[in-house]
């Protein structure tokens, strides 16, 4: 791993920067080793997006300095499963309000099985009964489809994008429920940017949103063990509260990796992929990167 780490930094020595990327300047009491660094990471993603036929973006944000890398980060992408980070932040928010219980029970109806289901598609329609945290731990370990729209119908839509207004995140909306062919095809599709996705987590990690419980409930449901493109190359120990999303020729995955003492935010979204496995293998990559330096 570091020696691919090393190899890309050596290589990429003489990419120049991107005008459609930026790295903000470190903390003032930031030495010029650490300055050096950035700049190397810049250097390493910017030759992982040069490799990829297709597009991609990134935001990634030191939680401890504030310090950012920026890639295309207000290219709006869509979001496939990634969009279900607001679901799960909205859940967590109207049960605070009082709106809703996580241990409210919901009974499993048939009409509520979409594909890509694999725990409420094994589920007895009429007979099962789920809570709500149950519901959102479907979402986010297995991106059970059904849960997510059961959940979506609990909210309500516009509350989810009213929340992501109060934010100000304009360009970051839930327009349809999962597998909903006809809303894609009139292209009502899920979609966000890298900045509005990292300052959504950076928000609830702040506390912004949640209050300390909540938020903690939140992050560790948003940590359920699952097998995501962040997560690949790093060590498997390691938390890390993410979820990935995929379409066609699209493949995304954002959250906040804890590294101790320099956790941080990384959202990376690729779209107009000619091979969707290239699109996987960048993300871990940059994600193996970004976890290198922090």
């Amino acid at each position: 791993m570091k020696t691919f780490f090393f190899f890309v930094l050596i290589c990429m020595a003489a990419v120049a920067a991107s005008q459609s990327s930026s790295v903000s300047a470190p903390h003032p009491a930031a030495n010029q080793k650490e300055k050096a660094l950035w700049q190397k990471l810049g250097t390493s993603i910017h030759s992982i997006d040069d490799q990829l036929d297709g597009v991609m973006g990134v935001a990634i944000e030191d939680l401890s300095t504030r310090d950012q890398f920026l890639l295309h980060e207000d290219e709006v992408f869509a979001q496939a499963s990634s969009i279900k980070i607001a679901i799960l932040a909205d859940l967590y928010l109207q049960a605070q309000q009082g709106k809703l219980k996580l241990t409210d029970l919901y009974t499993v109806q048939s009409s509520d099985l979409v594909p890509d289901s694999d725990i409420m598609g094994g589920l007895t329609p009429g007979v099962t009964r789920v809570t709500l945290r149950d519901l959102a731990t479907m979402v986010v370990a297995v991106s059970d489809n059904s849960a997510a729209n059961v959940l979506i119908d609990r909210l309500g839509l516009d509350n989810v994008n009213a929340m992501l207004d109060s934010l100000g995140l304009a360009h970051t909306r839930l327009r349809r429920k999962m597998m909903d062919v006809e809303a894609a095809k009139q292209g009502r599709e899920n979609i966000s940017t890298p900045r509005e996705m990292m300052s959504l987590l950076e928000a609830i990690y702040r506390g912004k949103v949640l209050n300390p419980d909540s938020s903690a409930n939140f992050f560790k449901v948003l940590s359920t063990n699952k097998d995501s493109y962040i997560s690949r190359l790093l060590p498997p120990n390691l938390k890390i509260a993410n979820k990935p999303g995929e379409l066609e020729a699209v493949r995304n995955d954002s959250g906040i990796v804890f590294v101790e003492g320099r956790p941080y935010v990384i959202c990376v979204m690729t779209a107009f992929l000619s091979n969707e496995r290239d699109g996987e293998e960048a993300i871990s990559r940059v994600s193996f990167v970004a976890w290198s330096f922090f």
